[in-house]
């Protein structure tokens, strides 16, 4: 058996599969970062004793956390609120407090690219305390920044290497060479297996209607994919100009976070304000205008400079468009 990619889902395959396959080859082009997820069974005692609401309090804290905000407690404790306290502004904060003044600008990107090189640091040092085989242990150290890649929380990846019947083939970056009936080439080696899983990833910025099999339609007959043949065009990521009272809930062209069920929340409410405010004036059409566009429109490029110097110099993956600057289609399509 083979399984071709080592991101965010081949993480949660592999355990598995090296649970129960005969032999796993697991073909990597770019290792992920694999911190501890420390995941453990739920103490009912802690369970019955949260009080009502508690699910909401954890989402605001937990957010504010990973957006760089203070809490005096953290809720959540996971791996997500550990790297955010390091490398947003709650480190420069208490910097700032411990020097007695603000900290420059190159103070503070200096602060996060060595809180950066640190966390980076501790999870390659993890592979190689873990992994038992030196090479398969180095192979399996993420060289890159932090964000450039989706940071992965696991317990059991990566002690899945020391498994005999398990087989990592790093590809240097290049990926598999290509298919044939019996198995898998990579350089001047044919791997034969009898089953492919292809964990390959997925169209972060796929063109909205590509993968849907239809498309819609909006005033004087305009289709959206001919409207956003150049990009997305929206205000707020919620509504764009010519489809009124169509409303898009997800990431287009709007906030990223962490946790996408609070995004995805937090959307829904907006989108039930706005049509309850509409049915209190009698209004029956609500739509962005070409005005309001523009303007979200300059907001997301000038914010989007910043994060595009960065992925710039980062190893090919979705967070910036597989290597490829103004890809219309990928991570920040539409800026």
């Amino acid at each position: 058996m083979a399984i071709i990619g080592t991101g965010a889902t081949s993480v949660q395959c592999i355990p598995h599969l090296g649970a129960s396959a005969q032999h796993l080859y697991v073909f990597q082009r770019t290792p992920s970062s694999i911190d501890v997820r420390n995941n453990r069974e739920t103490d009912p005692e802690w369970a019955n004793s949260l009080e009502p609401g508690w699910q909401q309090r954890r989402m605001d804290n937990f957010n504010i956390l990973v957006m760089g905000g203070d809490q005096d407690e953290d809720l959540v404790a996971d791996g997500w609120t550990d790297i955010f306290r390091n490398l947003t502004g709650i480190a420069a904060k208490t910097a700032s407090r411990e020097l007695g003044r603000r900290l420059t600008s190159k103070e503070k990107a200096d602060l996060m690219e060595l809180a950066d090189f640190q966390k980076m640091n501790q999870v390659r040092a993890r592979a190689e305390t873990i992994v038992q085989d030196p090479a398969t242990a180095e192979a399996l150290k993420p060289w890159y920044r932090q964000f450039c890649k989706r940071p992965c929380f696991h317990d059991e990846y990566l002690p899945t290497f020391n498994q005999p019947n398990v087989t990592l083939v790093d590809t240097d970056g290049k990926g598999v060479d290509r298919i044939t009936e019996t198995g898998i080439v990579v350089g001047d080696t044919e791997y034969e297996v009898d089953c492919i899983i292809f964990a390959t990833g997925f169209e972060v910025g796929t063109s909205y209607t590509r993968r849907a099999g239809y498309d819609i339609i909006g005033r004087n007959g305009q289709t959206l994919s001919d409207k956003w043949a150049n990009g997305w065009r929206t205000l707020h990521g919620l509504q764009t100009n010519g489809f009124p009272n169509y409303f898009f809930l997800g990431f287009t062209q709007t906030a990223v976070t962490v946790n996408v069920p609070h995004a995805l929340n937090e959307q829904a409410k907006h989108v039930t304000y706005i049509l309850d405010q509409a049915h209190q004036q009698g209004a029956t059409r609500v739509e962005a205008t070409p005005e309001a566009e523009e303007m979200w429109l300059a907001e997301m490029q000038d914010k989007a400079r910043i994060a595009e110097k960065f992925y710039a110099e980062c190893t090919p993956g979705y967070y910036n468009n597989e290597g490829k600057p103004g890809n219309p289609n990928g991570f920040f399509a539409g800026t």
